[in-house]
């Protein structure tokens, strides 16, 4: 049975809605990440985003869980917002003609999603508490957790790659 949520008209449908939009913002970033390590020149930043694409993967995998369990199957749509975010980072990797400033545009494009993905994992675990789905809550709060340490990572590769960029010819 097809879950209808064209016509938002209560919180359960709004956090379905969100959730498709996020399995589809987590399937577009499992698709983009090896390019992005491809390209990255720093082992650190390379290592670290291989860490957080198998994470990526767990986040797919349990958004398809909690999906499965709400409405009785896995259906996506495509969320727009990741894919202008993506396409930014793409932009980078192709602009940049330095390697540590390649470097500093993939850290600077990955936090962007990784701030975009923490304020809708927020927002959905709020809404799973919410409706007292806490066993789903639970489950996103997990994945908010993993997405506030990617961050942090990035942050912490950030200083040294920008110091290298800011020497860059």
């Amino acid at each position: 049975m097809k879950f209808m949520s064209a016509n938002l008209d209560n919180l359960r449908k709004l956090y379905v809605d969100e959730l498709q939009h996020l399995h589809s913002a987590e399937t577009q970033i499992t698709k983009a990440l090896p390019k992005m390590i491809e390209k990255a020149s720093d082992p650190q930043l390379k290592q670290a985003l291989e860490t957080h694409l198998q994470e990526t993967r767990g986040h797919v995998a349990r958004l398809e869980q909690i999906l499965q369990n709400s409405v009785g199957e896995v259906d996506s749509k495509k969320c727009k917002g990741i894919a202008a975010l993506i396409g930014e980072g793409e932009d980078v990797i192709t602009d940049a003609s330095d390697e540590a400033v390649r470097d500093a545009g993939i850290i600077a494009a990955a936090q962007k999603v990784e701030h975009y993905e923490m304020a809708s994992y927020g927002t959905v675990r709020t809404f799973a508490e919410i409706l007292g789905q806490t066993q789903e809550a639970d489950l996103l709060e997990r994945t908010l957790d993993e997405e506030k340490h990617a961050d942090a990572v990035l942050t912490q590769i950030s200083d040294s790659a920008n110091t290298r960029a800011d020497k860059a010819a």
